[in-house]
């Protein structure tokens, strides 16, 4: 009896102290809610107490309901970037820049410490009480497997499950007598209004899903697509690093390697000049140079980025570098790996219903085969790649800015697409269509690119660099095509006339012998 009892008294105090820990928590919040003011004095006093000698009137302090946050700017002797322009991009873009050292910028760092552990530990805020509440666990928390990767499990099941679905209705409809299909068909026509009701209402459902799903970046201003988050993607990101680590083992480049070492400089002071871009500074950002005749980089959601030695050897200087790799941060920042990933989901989910439909309405599986082999097609080449084409753009206007912001001579960047469009020229390579790639041609990236520099050139300006010395490098392209192109034109009217002159001095010989055979000939005669 006495231990039944004990048992209800240690039920009842562990409800009451349940009942008044939520109690306490919704009150706290409802004090940092309507508290803000009496918050930022508070925070302030302590800091300025703790800090002492060492902050100056520079040093700003800010606090925000609900999360507490301490921004400390350092002071710099040198003149900031403007923070108003004409253009919204390049104000997203250039939030603080300043003057270059040895022809690289060095930028206000922004370091921001989170206070919410030591509010306790500087001193208790006066305009209400503050507890320490612990939180107890009892299990450890269940790691589910992440959303992408049960996805792309499941696409080939959701295929398979759309031919099944699709072939029964068929061949339901087959088996069914001529007079239940006539009933069919008059019950379809009386009722279709509940019919266009429901259509109407699942076509609701799904515009409300799509746009509760969407998000602004906060760089380019670009409405996008996100269904799955960066949580989603972090154990997935690990699985693609460790797969490519595994293939290119044998062929990673020592830390000590010259080439490595000039990527690794050349990343770290891009990211280092563009730490106030979001998403850059919250990056764990490793290189990973890969000795391999390829020209390709590319960099996973995780921060871990691979370049290919191939891609070294076909820069011309590391104004080219630092746009290439510009290039791959922002694919990084801008997310585009779970845009695209979100995108082909929600594509492939309306592809399902049209695959259903396709199995259904042919009458034989060899044309519904044909169907399907249609519509994978028609939804890569009308959407999936246009689709990779857009953000392969966006990543090049990104780039650009962020070079830019490095203060890189950004002129060197269309020059290398033109480059590589020489080298395809030389090479035989066969011209590919660009609605038949993921990646924009060479030459409409040129064009591009030719249009967004005016643009970098004003952010360099802004961030104070110094000023480019020395010719534009595409006008020393174009001169250098056409020097060649006039030496390439010489040597093959040379190799022309030599030619020439050793096909006629053979053929003159063979006139001449017969002619003399024949007189000696008569001669003798």
């Amino acid at each position: 009896m006495s231990f039944l009892c004990g048992l209800q008294s240690a039920t009842r105090n562990c409800v009451f102290f349940q009942v008044n820990l939520l109690t306490n928590w919704r009150k706290y919040n409802m004090l940092a809610v309507t508290s803000l003011n009496c918050h930022q004095i508070q925070i302030n006093h302590i800091v300025n107490k703790c800090q002492g000698p060492e902050v100056n009137h520079c040093d700003r302090l800010t606090s925000l309901p609900g999360n507490f946050h301490f921004c400390r700017t350092k002071s710099n002797r040198r003149t900031g970037c403007l923070s108003s322009i004409k253009s919204k991009d390049v104000w997203m873009i250039t939030g603080n820049c300043t003057v270059p050292s040895d022809s690289f910028s060095r930028q206000k760092l922004i370091e921001a410490v989170t206070v919410v552990p030591a509010l306790s530990v500087l001193h208790p805020l006066s305009c209400f009480p503050v507890r320490d509440v612990r939180s107890f666990h009892t299990s450890p928390r269940f790691q589910a497997a992440p959303i992408p990767l049960l996805l792309m499990i499941l696409k080939p099941v959701q295929k398979l499950l759309a031919i099944i679905v699709g072939r029964g209705i068929r061949k339901w409809w087959r088996a069914l007598p001529p007079n239940k299909k006539e009933l069919f068909k008059e019950s379809v026509r009386n009722n279709k209004w509940k019919f266009f009701l429901g259509l109407s209402s699942f076509g609701l459902l799904f515009v409300v899903f799509y746009f509760t799903h969407l998000e602004v970046s906060p760089i380019t201003g670009r409405t996008k697509l996100l269904l799955l988050g960066k949580e989603h993607f972090s154990l997935l990101s690990e699985l693609e690093y460790e797969a490519c680590m595994e293939q290119f083992k044998n062929d990673m480049l020592t830390k000590t390697d010259a080439q490595y070492l000039a990527v690794k400089e050349v990343f770290y002071h891009l990211t280092e000049c563009n730490k106030d871009i979001p998403g850059i500074s919250e990056i764990n950002w490793i290189v990973h140079v890969v000795d391999s005749p390829d020209i390709n980089a590319f960099v996973l959601p995780n921060g871990h980025v691979f370049v290919f030695t191939g891609l070294l050897n076909s820069v011309s200087d590391i104004h080219q570098l630092s746009f290439l790799l510009g290039h791959e941060i922002a694919h990084a920042v801008l997310e585009h790996a779970a845009e695209k990933a979100s995108v082909v989901h929600l594509v492939d989910f309306l592809g399902l219903i049209f695959l259903t439909m396709i199995w259904a309405i042919c009458p034989r599986d060899s044309l519904a085969i044909l169907g399907q082999w249609l519509q994978t097609k028609l939804q890569e080449y009308l959407f999936s790649r246009p689709y990779s084409r857009t953000l392969e753009a966006e990543a090049d206007k990104v780039g650009l800015q962020l070079a830019a912001k490095a203060c890189v001579d950004v002129r060197a960047s269309s020059v290398f697409w033109q480059q590589m469009e020489l080298a395809d020229i030389l090479s035989g390579h066969p011209k590919v269509p660009e609605w038949l790639s993921t990646h924009p041609s060479h030459g409409n990236r040129v064009e591009h690119l030719d249009r967004l520099i005016p643009e970098a050139l004003e952010i360099r300006e802004i961030c104070n660099c110094p000023p480019l010395s020395g010719p534009d490098p595409r006008l020393l392209f174009k001169f250098t095509m056409k020097h060649l192109l006039e030496e390439s034109e010489k040597e093959d009217l040379n190799v022309t006339v030599k030619k020439q002159k050793v096909d006629i001095l053979p053929t003159q010989k063979q006139k001449q012998i017969p002619l003399t055979y024949i007189v000696e000939k008569r001669t003798d005669s």
